[in-house]
């Protein structure tokens, strides 16, 4: 039996001064889509950043081009695969920000915090003077994060700036250590950090997912999965396809637990959802869904807001 091949999926970021992205969209569009590349790049004056997926070769000509953008020479990715395409459509979006964190002043380019390589995460989180920040979202860290990690609570990186300065007291003196799902959130919470008089700022390089990929499972101090901004939902320990799925009403990872919950309904609701949706809206909702499930019994994709979309912090 032939196998179908493997798609390879590439998470990157790269912060940069384009001086006109509007300039660069169409050409990158159209690297993309003539290699049969899916997913979501995110242009901004601060540089690019996204995830795409496609034929390895398609992708190596895709980053060459990228590669090739000012400032972009040393470009890095982080590559997973699936099995089946985890985009709908390729899309080059133009935005403020490559990662929004609405604070205009903060350039990750003009300084950030210490990389830590994931072989020297666990002794540097392991410290008892250390403070460890997950800088990403709450229904991510639901999802998984470092054991004793603090959870800001945010649910939008634009809250995290306010946090800390209501914290700031509290990690004066520290080690303080951030880490997110690929590294591009922390460039900028670090380079706040060192802006606003931290010391000692440290960040996880290549993020949690370079962590998963290079750190055996028996000696992680991650717990649980880690969302990712595709149809994946969540990935584990050497990068394998998680246990959770993605509520198709609110775009919230649901978990095994969830979708055990009497308020989980396919492609209705979850209990996260469940109280906040009327019987019209789940009732529109349970078409969609009879709708997609005709278009797979018909081998066809039902193209819809995908998950990137639904995921425009753009967080790698």
């Amino acid at each position: 039996m032939v196998r179908p091949p493997v798609i390879r999926v590439t998470a990157l970021y790269h912060f940069a001064r384009f001086s006109d992205p509007a300039a660069l969209r169409g050409p990158l569009l159209d690297a993309c889509q003539s290699g049969g590349i899916k997913g979501t790049l995110l242009l901004a004056p601060e540089g690019i950043n996204g995830t795409i997926a496609g034929p390895s070769d398609a992708i190596d000509t895709v980053l060459a081009h990228i590669r090739d953008l000012p400032g972009c020479a040393a470009l890095e990715v982080k590559d997973s695969s699936a099995a089946t395409m985890p985009f709908h459509r390729m899309k080059v979006r133009l935005k403020r920000e490559i990662v929004t964190m609405g604070e205009p002043a903060i350039d990750p380019l003009d300084g950030t915090g210490t990389y830590v390589a994931p072989a020297d995460w666990n002794a540097l989180i392991d410290d008892p003077d250390t403070v460890v920040i997950d800088t990403r979202n709450d229904y991510e860290v639901r999802v998984g994060s470092f054991a004793g990690a603090v959870d800001p609570g945010t649910q939008s990186f634009s809250d995290f700036p306010a946090w800390f300065r209501a914290h700031r007291d509290e990690l004066a003196g520290k080690t303080v250590a951030m880490f997110c799902t690929g590294g591009i959130r922390c460039e900028k919470a670090t380079a706040l950090l060192k802006a606003e008089g931290m010391a000692d700022v440290r960040h996880l390089r290549g993020g949690i997912l370079k962590y998963l990929e290079e750190v055996p499972a028996e000696q992680s101090r991650w717990r649980g999965e880690c969302f990712v901004f595709d149809q994946r939902v969540a990935v584990g320990h050497g990068l394998e396809i998680g246990t959770h799925l993605l509520c198709h009403a609110c775009r919230m990872p649901v978990s095994v637990a969830d979708r055990a919950s009497p308020l989980y309904r396919e492609g209705v609701s979850c209990p996260a959802c469940h109280d906040s949706r009327d019987d019209a809206r789940r009732a529109g909702y349970a078409e969609r869904h009879r709708q997609v499930r005709l278009a797979a019994a018909r081998g066809e994709a039902h193209v819809g807001r995908d998950y990137a979309a639904a995921a425009d912090d753009g967080d790698q």
